[in-house]
């Protein structure tokens, strides 16, 4: 049988390209070689689409950051093209170019760029079927604060939050802008707050502020990242989340699991680099409560129109037991210790057959 063409994309201009690496080194590592012929492209800080074969390079930036991975790879590295209406692609060798034809993609970037339509777009113009959300989708979950006034008016119970654009605020000085915000802030919210980039993931430009001066040095943080910055009140919770796969009325969920962070809250360091966070697989929670998650997480996935794969995310209020959503993730880490795949492995899905599916299902 003739294997499926599979162009796996890493990397990409965002602050979360080397959390890219990770994610694509372990599918390409997991994807079933007797189906699938996998073909590497990353996607430089610069935007440059570039095939790599020696993909066991590219965990930790090595196939980009290094001068010895260049030198000792650089026949590797060979500059790639999607062109719109074309369906596969064109690979540049010496001074001349030649079709490479694709099957599928699996785009698996996390961020700007990779997560927010930008390549999701850029594959559909191309006539490329890939894996995940479709372009308004994807730029809807990735905009925190869109999405948030979406769920507001379908009555989905959430933290209490105030939206912060750094642009309304133009002309003003920072003391002004900082006299002016901050009291509104407190006033509606209360300390201690989490302050975050709108349009930025895996815990990117998070701070908890429990006073004043944190607030503000907070919200500058953010804002570094991003012009839009959401504010939310603190929620005393467990966290929770669901992993759903699949399209509209087929889509199903694992088993939900809980985090119990190591610090303040579940961050970068302990969502990829083994940090000292506890995980719960399945969380230890009603059959009522299981149930209620799966079928918000249900609820979530078709409203904003998913398709493929994504993760959804709870607070469970200690006092009232008040189920809470915070946010959606339509392309969740596929690293070793990513929950998602976790989560799915618990529910019977291997990494590997897990793969496949999303694959077949594109391809669909």
């Amino acid at each position: 049988m003739k294997k499926k063409q599979v162009l796996v994309l890493f990397g990409g201009p965002s602050s979360e390209h080397e959390v890219s690496l990770m994610s694509a080194t372990s599918v390409m590592k997991q994807i079933d070689k007797k189906k699938y012929e996998v073909i590497p492209v990353g996607i430089t800080t610069e935007g440059k689409f570039q095939l790599y074969e020696a993909y066991w390079q590219i965990q930790n930036n090595q196939w980009e950051g290094f001068e010895e991975a260049r030198f000792q790879y650089r026949k590797e590295r060979k500059d790639i093209f999607l062109i719109p209406g074309c369906s596969a692609l064109l690979l540049k060798e010496n001074e001349s170019f030649c079709k490479k034809a694709v099957d599928v993609a699996l785009p698996i970037l996390h961020g700007p760029y990779g997560e927010d339509g930008t390549l999701q777009g850029l594959l559909q113009a191309c006539h490329i079927p890939y894996v995940g959300a479709g372009v308004m989708t994807s730029a809807l979950a990735m905009d925190k604060a869109m999405v948030k006034k979406i769920f507001e008016n379908e009555g989905i119970d959430q933290a209490a939050y105030h939206v912060v654009n750094i642009r309304e605020w133009e002309g003003k000085s920072r003391d002004v802008i900082e006299k002016e915000l901050i009291g509104c802030l407190e006033e509606k919210l209360g300390y201690p707050m989490f302050v975050k980039p709108s349009r930025l993931g895996s815990s990117v430009g998070i701070s908890k502020a429990s006073d004043m001066n944190e607030l503000k040095k907070a919200i500058w943080q953010a804002a570094a990242h991003d012009c839009k910055v959401v504010v939310e009140a603190f929620i005393d919770g467990r966290e929770i989340e669901c992993a759903v796969l699949g399209h509209y009325q087929h889509s199903r969920v694992a088993e939900p699991s809980e985090i119990i962070p190591s610090r303040e809250f579940y961050d970068y360091e302990d969502k990829y680099m083994a940090g000292k966070s506890v995980y719960q697989i399945p969380a230890n929670l009603s059959q009522e409560m299981k149930d209620k998650v799966k079928q918000l997480s249900v609820q979530v996935y078709r409203l904003l129109e998913c398709k493929g794969l994504a993760r959804i995310d709870f607070f469970l209020e200690r006092k009232t037991g008040n189920l809470l959503l915070n946010e959606i993730n339509t392309m969740p880490g596929f690293t070793k210790i990513s929950m998602y795949p976790k989560m799915w492995e618990a529910s019977g899905v291997t990494y590997q057959e897990l793969i496949s599916f999303l694959v077949e299902e594109a391809i669909e």
